[in-house]
């Protein structure tokens, strides 16, 4: 193991500290989840492992750890239990039909082809964009339906009994969405994932098998002169930095580090949510335009950076996709923020009234929890970047759920007493819930609506000035009794309606999640509230083409790039690109799982043969 510094300071270990007669150690550049997966699956063959991270050791986990953790499996016990009735053959469709795969290329059957840009082509080099990414489709949701409960519940991880709906439909049965509840939520949310692959590659490393250099950032991957092979990694030493998890960090350098002899470099690093110039480099306004979105609350950290996207490209690695991203519309401005532009994102039931930044109430299918990236288009189509959800007291203390994990400490510390109280019985949702309420930035609360419309056009002015639109009173309210009125009668034309009744007729949604259907002006269900709901960041959806193996594709797309790998987001969760256009939800933990496992099982077979 050849080690460069030019101090101390960067603690890097020589060959000679690794134990003898052991294997060349693999580098993996990320320690997050698709890098502790990796980690895990490659020590459990006792291949020795270097784990590499910009930022400090208490961010061991990366963004994992700040969520719900929500995992998708198929026909797992939990639904079976719920009286679900879900299967391979169910999932594939809703998988492909959310995808729509369709830059395949002329090397696949014919299906479709594109290279983005709407001509049709492949830019000559046969195999189209999500050529890998399908296959990686294929596989991960026959890897849900068969070994995903399995695999992560015999590393200790429990889930919450009732499954969770997400992403309902665009109200075809051939189009996006889940047919039926697939969320599984970790009992414990994103931590208690981190911490069943986190503990077995820790143990590893009070045996000498896995070494960390944290506050280690890369800025160059290095390569055999012979054949080109990823042999190691150079870059920056940071200064040490005790700021908390999640909290931006110094980027101040105090040395420089080079280590090679590596039998295999993985990047595991995240994509670019955490990067708002990215982000919007990225945006694909032919799809989700007519302009680029100015404003986002950021869901995710700062170091979040997708650096690495560059940094493999440059080295001859191929990035396809990089304009398919997931992005949320129901960012709250975080009250309480860790790191810059803090964004907490609601995870909302069917039953508010959604309106656009003018009042206009949106078109069906897009009500809360239905269709993210068709509801990011209309919005951006609108020309502003925010909307509003109307609701009452009634529907957010039902109906509101808030994603991370430091918004569900019932969850996290494991308190059944805590989670009944708060979610079942509480009149006023859950304490995170009540608090955003008290002190969030895009929260009005009044007694009617007239003086709720006031508060929202106040709200306006105090943020935009006179260049945002103002809201009409009577238009406002032609709009809530028209929609009040479909809830006299069982039955009704209204498809938001029709989507809430239907909802309930999930049991556990009845009792815990939506809300009976009633009229949202009436002062027994106050006080009327109403939300500013902006554009959050979240997930790269593009990113590093691999194959099967987690093995990085060259820039022709043909050829694997030897002993370079990827997983997880920077990866597009699997082929550059496994989810398409769209998600499912709970398939970023579990992408994260699934393709650092098959990036740690590749890795030692090639070494152990």
């Amino acid at each position: 193991m050849a080690t460069k510094t030019n101090s101390s300071a960067s603690a890097w270990d020589t060959r000679e500290s690794w134990a003898k007669g052991v294997q060349k150690p693999v580098i993996i550049i990320g320690a997050g989840l698709a890098g502790l997966v990796t980690a895990y699956e490659l020590t459990q063959q006792q291949i020795p492992v270097l784990i590499i991270d910009q930022e400090g050791r208490q961010n061991l986990g990366g963004q994992a750890f700040w969520s719900l953790g929500g995992i998708f499996c198929v026909d797992s016990v939990e639904q079976r239990r719920m009286g679900i009735k879900d299967s391979y053959r169910l999932a594939r469709r809703d998988w492909m039909g959310s995808a729509r795969f369709d830059r395949l290329g002329d090397d696949d059957d014919g299906e479709g082809e594109g290279d983005g840009s709407g001509s049709g082509k492949t830019g000559g080099r046969g195999r189209g964009q999500d050529y890998w990414g399908k296959q990686w489709a294929e596989a991960f949701v026959k890897f849900a339906a068969e070994e995903m409960e399995t695999y992560v519940k015999d590393k200790g991880l429990s889930f919450l009994f009732n499954v969770g709906w997400a992403e309902r439909g665009d109200g075809t049965a051939q189009g996006h969405g889940n047919s039926v509840p697939r969320f599984h939520i970790t009992w414990g949310a994103g931590p208690e994932v981190v911490r069943v692959f986190a503990e077995p590659v820790l143990e590893a490393e009070k045996k000498g098998l896995v070494k960390f250099a944290f506050r280690h950032v890369v800025d160059e991957l290095i390569l055999a002169d012979d054949n080109g092979r990823a042999i190691g990694v150079r870059g920056r030493v940071l200064e040490d930095d005790g700021a908390e998890r999640g909290v931006k960090s110094s980027r101040a350098a105090i040395d420089k580090f080079e280590f090679t002899d590596a039998a295999a470099v993985v990047v595991a690093t995240g994509g670019i949510g955490g990067n708002v110039e990215a982000v919007k480099k990225a945006w694909p306004v032919d799809r989700l335009g007519p302009k680029t979105p100015q404003n986002f609350v950021l869901g995710v950290p700062a170091h979040v950076d997708g650096r690495m996207l560059g940094i493999a490209e440059q080295s001859g690695a191929n990035v396809v996709n990089r304009d398919r991203m997931w992005h949320y519309t129901e960012g709250l401005q975080n009250w309480d923020p860790i790191w810059p532009g803090h964004g907490i994102r609601v995870l909302p039931a069917p039953s508010s009234l959604w309106l656009d930044a003018e009042g206009k109430r949106l078109p069906p299918f897009l009500y809360p929890g239905t269709d993210t990236l068709a509801t990011l288009k209309h919005i951006c189509g609108t020309g502003h970047d925010y909307t509003w959800f109307v609701l009452n007291q009634t529907i957010i203390a039902r109906e509101f759920a808030l994603s991370g994990s430091e918004q569900n400490p019932d969850l996290t510390s494991k308190s059944i007493w805590q989670f009944l109280k708060s979610r079942i019985f509480s009149s006023k949702g859950t304490v995170p819930v009540q608090n955003f309420q008290k002190h969030g930035a895009d929260f009005v609360v009044r007694d009617n609506l007239e003086e709720l419309v006031k508060g929202m056009n106040k709200l306006v002015m105090s943020t935009g000035g006179n260049e945002l639109p103002v809201l009409d009173y009577e238009a406002i309210k032609e709009v809530l009794e028209s929609r009040d009125d479909q809830v006299e009668n069982k039955y009704a034309k209204d498809a938001q309606i029709m989507l809430i009744r239907n909802g309930r007729n999930y049991w556990p949604d009845s009792r815990a999640r939506i809300a009976p259907p009633h009229r949202i002006l009436d002062p027994n269900h106050g006080p009327l509230i109403a939300v500013r709901m902006n554009l959050l960041t979240r997930k790269t959806l593009g990113g590093l083409e691999t194959n099967l193996k987690s093995n990085i594709m060259r820039a022709d797309g043909k050829t694997t790039f030897p002993g370079l790998y990827a997983c997880g987001e920077v990866a597009g969760f699997g082929g550059g690109g496994v989810h398409g256009y769209s998600s499912l939800e709970g398939t970023f933990l579990g992408g994260c799982i699934f393709s650092g496992r098959a990036a740690g099982l590749a890795i030692a077979g090639e070494i152990l043969g």
